[in-house]
């Protein structure tokens, strides 16, 4: 794609990046193929190239975003399939990152907008405040439907039937090994999973300990800053992702670390770009070396070959995460992880689409990230499963409001078939 960005506008570095995306960019349309809201919606401009070509003029012209432009990026999932998709190795993902904190510095929503997005930043990466408001939205659930705003109303129908209460295994603390020790790692805890499902971290920890890994908990590590960059509030995401990056170099300065291991597939994503992120800050070096030791909780186990377990007599229908799947390229890890264990695994069709969760998406698009669920519900029910597993505590949440088929994390299995509790969420399901 031809661009014709001036040198002076190039000295901007978030400039020159999107320029370099934008150039390598061929038209091909491939993207529209794999596209979400492409694919429920029919429109051009709700396709990545549709996208792509507004954004080139939004930045080219140095223009004020107008609400035409402003629609089509939020409606964007990040859910990054394009960049699977595409031939040409254009970054989606940096220039949908960039074209979000240009509009979120240059354009006014309305007010109910504004108020929406300010409150969703200042909760959810909060475990403590986003607990008390899932206990509110609990108690207001069966208003929901008097709710005249759809939003709010998915905000109320998020809310779990039962939150969980804190787990002590998220504060900052060392975690013996149980076997002879082979490696330390830090686990990234993150925020909304603390607490929405304490069950996650809790069989991670377990599972890895058994495995003779030494788990760390850092002191000051937090919110990985996923949620506000996604909406373009750079100073709140960098804030989030340095006091991460502080927290986990003063473990590796100290007794050392072989890896930072992230459970949540969004979260991980986000900090395996936190060099990008920091390229141009004092803290680039150490992002830098953050972002190498990141890992998905499955590509740790599958170095560390969990013992093979016999068969378990169930059914897995596996989800995957698009933040693992396209953002992390991790596609066959935790599905042979789980045949490892005992379980039989399957696929739906379609399996590259989002489910619609993609964060705050299902809360500030509800009925886009509806259609989607729907869809994704009903080709893994198709599948008959007696399980459906998930890298991803939004993914979770997101189909287990669309189906009566148990949801679970993938570690919550290989814990449970390596020796660790059946997950809670299985009730009276037994294996064989």
């Amino acid at each position: 794609m031809q661009t014709e960005f001036t040198p002076d506008q190039l000295k901007d570095p978030g400039t020159a990046r999107a320029n370099q995306i934008l150039r390598s960019c061929v038209h091909c349309g491939f993207c529209t193929a794999t596209c979400p809201t492409y694919q429920v919606l029919g429109d051009e401009l709700d396709s990545p190239r549709g996208r792509i070509y507004l954004i080139k003029d939004m930045l080219e012209n140095e223009r004020a975003p107008d609400e035409k432009t402003v629609k089509h990026v939020d409606r964007c999932l990040s859910c990054l399939s394009c960049m699977s998709t595409c031939p040409s190795g254009v970054h989606y993902m940096h220039l949908i990152d960039h074209a979000r904190a240009y509009i979120e510095k240059r354009y006014k929503r309305p007010f109910s907008d504004r108020a929406l997005r300010w409150l969703l930043a200042r909760i959810i990466p909060y475990p403590g405040r986003f607990r008390l408001a899932l206990l509110g939205a609990k108690i207001g659930r069966p208003f929901a439907r008097f709710m005249p705003d759809p939003r709010l109303k998915a905000m109320l129908e998020m809310a779990p039937r039962q939150i969980p209460p804190v787990s002590r295994n998220d504060d900052p603390q060392s975690f013996a090994p149980k076997a002879p020790r082979r490696m330390r790692i830090a686990l990234m805890t993150g925020c909304a999973q603390k607490a929405l499902n304490t069950d996650i971290n809790d069989a991670t920890i377990r599972l890895l300990a058994r495995l003779g890994v030494e788990v760390v908990v850092a002191k000051g590590a937090g919110c990985c800053g996923a949620l506000t960059h996604h909406m373009g509030r750079e100073s709140a995401s960098h804030g989030s992702a340095a006091a991460n990056i502080r927290a986990w170099m003063a473990e590796i300065d100290g007794d050392g670390l072989d890896g930072i291991v992230i459970n949540t597939s969004g979260c991980g994503t986000t900090v395996k770009d936190y060099g990008h992120m920091f390229r141009n800050d004092p803290l680039a070096e150490q992002a830098a070396q953050v972002a190498g030791l990141a890992m998905d909780i499955s590509e740790l186990l599958a170095k560390l070959e969990i013992p093979e377990g016999a068969p378990k007599g169930l059914r897995i229908a596996y989800h995957a995460a698009c933040s693992l799947q396209h953002g992390q390229q991790v596609k066959t890890h935790p599905k042979a992880l789980l045949k490892r264990a005992g379980f039989e695994v399957v696929e739906p069709a379609d399996s590259h689409l989002c489910c619609g969760s993609a964060g705050t998406y299902n809360l500030l698009q509800p009925e886009i990230s509806g259609k989607l669920k729907e869809r994704k519900v009903k080709t893994l029910e198709a599948k008959s499963p007696d399980i459906i597993a998930a890298g991803n505590i939004g993914c979770m949440m997101q189909i287990g409001s669309g189906t009566g088929v148990p949801v679970v994390h993938t570690v919550e299995l290989l814990d449970w078939a390596t020796g660790g509790p059946k997950p809670a969420a299985l009730g009276d399901l037994h294996a064989a």
